[in-house]
């Protein structure tokens, strides 16, 4: 797995604060009010340059709840640094064992011999590109919806680093993570080329 940076954004509010959040995932979320580059499930990161653990930061010796105090207007004007959801380990897991059942799925129910089952899967939110390569590993981009990559060469580029960094390395076993930095930093940077390129790409 590579992606590019999380994106953050940092702004200052006066009373009352015009986003909704609530506590997600033992974070402070946000479920509505989608405005200024802030979008919905980004968390709050920092409170006045504070750095927020959970739905907590400190001021002095106290730990305080962000909720609450977002909920006080005494304590406007505020400065609240936003970042994008990432996903925890279990959560790829799952997203992964999901992907690959209605992978296999789609093979079963396409009326096509042999078919490749799911290459291409667009939303209204993003769009989502599959190779499965011949010893069954699935290489999978998702793009935003309105991004105009190259996906099918870039999945290709993908596979390329994959044999050369992975299937060439003597103690990797098929199915099994990556764990070379040669490889994270060949995706890194073949990542930071598409987004150069055209647009915001994730892998």
């Amino acid at each position: 797995e590579a992606r590019l940076e999380t994106p953050e954004v940092e702004k200052t509010y006066e009373w009352p604060i015009d986003v909704h959040l609530e506590e997600v995932d033992q974070k402070a979320v946000v479920v509505f009010g989608e405005k200024d580059g802030i979008k919905l499930r980004y968390y709050v990161k920092s409170i006045n340059g504070e750095p927020v653990t959970g739905t907590r930061f400190q001021i002095g010796a106290q730990q305080v709840n962000v909720l609450e105090y977002l909920q006080e207007a005494d304590n406007y004007p505020v400065t609240v640094k936003f970042a994008a959801p990432t996903v925890s380990t279990n959560e790829k897991i799952i997203l992964s064992s999901m992907f690959h059942s209605l992978f296999t799925i789609a093979v079963q129910l396409s009326p096509c011999p042999k078919s490749s089952g799911v290459e291409v899967l667009e939303t209204t939110q993003f769009k989502l590109f599959c190779l499965q390569s011949r010893t069954g590993v699935k290489f999978v981009v998702i793009t935003s919806a309105a991004s105009n990559i190259a996906a099918d060469s870039l999945l290709s580029k993908m596979y390329e680093l994959y044999t050369d960094f992975a299937l060439k390395n003597p103690f990797y076993s098929i199915d099994m993570p990556i764990r070379a930095q040669k490889f994270d930093d060949a995706i890194k940077v073949l990542l930071e080329k598409a987004e150069k390129s055209n647009g915001a790409v994730t892998f």
